[in-house]
């Protein structure tokens, strides 16, 4: 629990600065974790031996993430040139004996798609009008409700969620983790509009916190996906306490999507 806590506070100390300071420094803290994240999930399915290009998931989705912070026009045809791309080097890895080259190219697009098009919902969220502030509200709101889950789970967690796929957590957990994902929702839409920019009512805060803190859990759940089927407790050790930088951006890869969608559908 103490490396824990001490790896949290000091990826907190170094995420709000960027937060905070936007463009070329949000997008490298992004832009550090997402790469690695996807490295590590090509190295998970080659646990399972399958052959997922490392270079080109790793490579391939900071590209993506890289053309939808600064050149948004250019992203779909970025994507698009990546996915020949790979299908050309799983080509070539069939021609050489690789009779299972079809599936590694399919893991490896989905490794581009997942956290190169997707985990960019992180960036495009701090793009918004005042996209600070929504993201101090939508990452908080997340960390939050994963630590509540996490602690009320360890100590009253009796009845299981998921059973092969996440043992380990609870429903009380995530009912904790919902209540205290919501009133922080609450919150931090009362402090931002008293103290901020931003113009949001107790209620749709809470709303917002709902939303976020019951459904992302679905992409930690997701991570886990990977993680079982490599047989592998976490996706890393870079980070003590926390496994590695998939373990840590789970959550958030949805988060970004979700908070994006729900603020410019219904809050802008």
């Amino acid at each position: 629990m103490a490396s824990r806590i001490v790896t949290a506070l000091l990826l907190l100390a170094l995420m709000a600065p960027a937060i905070l300071l936007g463009g070329i420094v949000y997008f490298l803290y992004v832009g550090v974790f997402v790469t690695l994240a996807a490295w590590e999930y090509a190295q998970l399915f080659q646990a399972a031996k399958f052959e997922p290009s490392l270079v080109a998931t790793a490579a391939g989705a900071l590209i993506v993430l890289a053309a939808r912070a600064f050149r948004p026009e250019a992203a779909g045809p970025a994507f698009t040139a990546l996915i020949l791309a790979a299908m050309t080097i799983h080509l070539i890895a069939y021609e050489r004996g690789r009779d299972q080259a079809a599936l590694d190219f399919l893991i490896t697009v989905g490794g581009i798609a997942y956290l190169g098009w997707i985990a960019a919902y992180m960036i495009d969220l701090r793009g918004l009008p005042a996209g600070a502030w929504w993201v101090m509200i939508v990452f908080p709101v997340i960390w939050l409700a994963d630590s509540g889950a996490y602690l009320v789970g360890v100590r009253y967690g009796r009845h299981k969620m998921l059973r092969r796929l996440s043992p380990k957590k609870s429903w009380e957990g995530y009912i904790a983790g919902a209540i205290g994902g919501t009133a922080m929702g609450g919150f931090f839409a009362f402090a931002y509009t008293r103290f901020g920019p931003l113009h949001v009512s107790i209620w749709q805060g809470l709303a917002l916190g709902f939303v976020l803190s019951t459904v992302t859990t679905l992409g930690d759940l997701g991570e886990s996906l990977f993680k079982r089927f490599a047989q592998a407790k976490d996706s890393g050790a870079l980070l003590p306490g926390h496994g590695g930088a998939f373990d840590r951006i789970d959550s958030l890869i949805w988060g970004g999507v979700i908070g994006y969608l729900w603020i410019k559908l219904f809050l802008l």
